[in-house]
C-alpha cells in the first residue's frame, strides 16, 4: 500500500475545541490510523511546541512524525520522542528576512497602536504576533503594515485569523515563504510524496493557503460559513466533509476520516472494520 502524507490542522480540525459536538470514538479511530506504518502524520498549526505537547497530552493525539508549528514559520522531526527543530527550513525561508530576528521587525511597527504584541511565548525566530480588533483586517490596515515591513527591507507573509472565543484579532507576520502550504510541499519533497498521496485537513482562515490549492484538502464539517465560502472562491482540491460516514458527524477528526476515505477509498473498508 502506498504511504500517505496526512496533514492536520489542530485547533477545531484534530482537537475537538470549538462548538460543535465530537463524534463519539472518532479520535480513538484516528490515532488507530495514524498508527499504520504508511501514515506519515503532521501536525500543522498556529501552535508554539510547547502549546502542541500540552495539547497532545491534554486531548490523547498520536505523537506525530513532523510538527509545522507557528502557521508555518518552524517545522520540527520527531523521533523516538526527540523534537528536532529542522534547519533546512530555517535556510529556506531566512533570506525574506534578510536574516533578521522578528524582534528586529518589532521597532518598525510600534507606532501602530491597533496592534498589540502577544506574548513572548507566542513569538518566534521567524513569528511575530499581534492581537487586533476584529474589525483591523482592512486593504488600508494591511498595506500601512507592508509598507513598514518593507521599509525594513523584508519580505513578509500576513496571515489573519480570528479567535471567536476571545473576540480578537491575531495577526501573524512570518517570512514571505513561511506557510502551511509551502511547508508541506517542502516536507513532500523531503521525503518523496506525490501529491496524490498527500490530504490535508483545516477549518480556518489560515489554512485558506492550502485549502484553496492543488494539495487534497479536506475541510471539516465544524467549519464556519465564512471559511467554507473562502475555500470554495477559489479552485482547490477540496471535499467538504458533510457527516453521515461511518454513523459520524463529519466535526474535527470525524470529517478528516471522511475526508481520507474520499480520496483514497482504499481506506473505507478498514475503517467499517474498526467500528
Amino acid at each position: 500500500m502506498s504511504r500517505i502524507l496526512l496533514c492536520t490542522d489542530l485547533d477545531r480540525t484534530l482537537i475537538p475545541n470549538g462548538d460543535a459536538p465530537e463524534s463519539a470514538g472518532a479520535r480513538a479511530l484516528f490515532h488507530r490510523l495514524a498508527s499504520r506504518d504508511e501514515i506519515r502524520l503532521v501536525y500543522v498549526s498556529g501552535r508554539d511546541r510547547s502549546l502542541i505537547e500540552q495539547a497532545i497530552h491534554e486531548f490523547d493525539l498520536p505523537l506525530p512524525d513532523d510538527v509545522i508549528a507557528d502557521v508555518g514559520a518552524t517545522i520540527y522531526d520527531i523521533k523516538e520522542g526527540e523534537w528536532n527543530r529542522l534547519q533546512a527550513w530555517d535556510d529556506e525561508i531566512a533570506p525574506d528576512w534578510i536574516n533578521l530576528h522578528s524582534t528586529d521587525l518589532q521597532a518598525g511597527l510600534t507606532e501602530l497602536n491597533a496592534l498589540r504584541l502577544q506574548e513572548p511565548e507566542k513569538q518566534g525566530q521567524f513569528k511575530l504576533s499581534y492581537y487586533a480588533p476584529v474589525t483591523w483586517n482592512q486593504p488600508a490596515s494591511r498595506a500601512t503594515v507592508e509598507m513598514r515591513l518593507q521599509a525594513l527591507g523584508v519580505k513578509a507573509n500576513l496571515i489573519w485569523s480570528i479567535d471567536d472565543a476571545r473576540g480578537m484579532g491575531l495577526l501573524d507576520i512570518l517570512p514571505a515563504s513561511a506557510n502551511k502550504r509551502h511547508a508541506i510541499e517542502f516536507l513532500a519533497a523531503r521525503f518523496g510524496f506525490a501529491r496524490r498521496d498527500m490530504l490535508f485537513a483545516g477549518d480556518s482562515g489560515n489554512d485558506l493557503d492550502v485549502l484553496t490549492c492543488p494539495i487534497p484538502s479536506v475541510l471539516v464539517a465544524n467549519a464556519s460559513d465564512e471559511v467554507r465560502r473562502d475555500a470554495l472562491a477559489l479552485d482547490g482540491d477540496l471535499y467538504l466533509a458533510q457527516g453521515d460516514y461511518l454513523g459520524m458527524n463529519g466535526n474535527y477528526s470525524a470529517g478528516i476520516l471522511e475526508g481520507l476515505a474520499h480520496y483514497h477509498p482504499r481506506y473505507d473498508g478498514w475503517l467499517r472494520e474498526q467500528l
